[in-house]
């Protein structure tokens, strides 16, 4: 899995850059799909943005890619202050790519 990271000054920044890259799907309208079978999508970038004086100020940015050829975003804020399962989900995927380079 050959995954890239980018590093854009703002959260906005880097889903304009995603969306001239053709990841247009917002998948954080259908997170469910991503809690469903998280094994059915594919990181093909990450952003991180750190909030510069609050943690609850960080996100993630995903652009991923869907089994059946979709290409979108999922923003997600920092997992330690997030109940969401799809960001829990995606942070697995990233987890078990690193491992399976390895």
């Amino acid at each position: 899995m050959d995954r890239q990271m980018y590093h854009y000054a703002t959260v906005s920044k880097a889903l304009e850059e995603l969306k001239e890259k053709g990841f247009t799907v917002d998948f954080n309208i259908e997170s469910a799909r991503i809690k469903e079978c998280g094994d059915c999508f594919e990181i093909v970038h990450i952003y991180r943005y750190e909030g510069a004086s609050d943690p609850g100020d960080e996100a993630t940015v995903y652009g991923i890619k869907s089994d059946k050829g979709e290409k979108g975003v999922y923003v997600s804020g920092d997992l330690s202050f997030s109940e969401d399962d799809a960001a829990r989900t995606l942070h697995e995927l990233v987890i078990k790519g690193r491992q399976e380079q390895n």
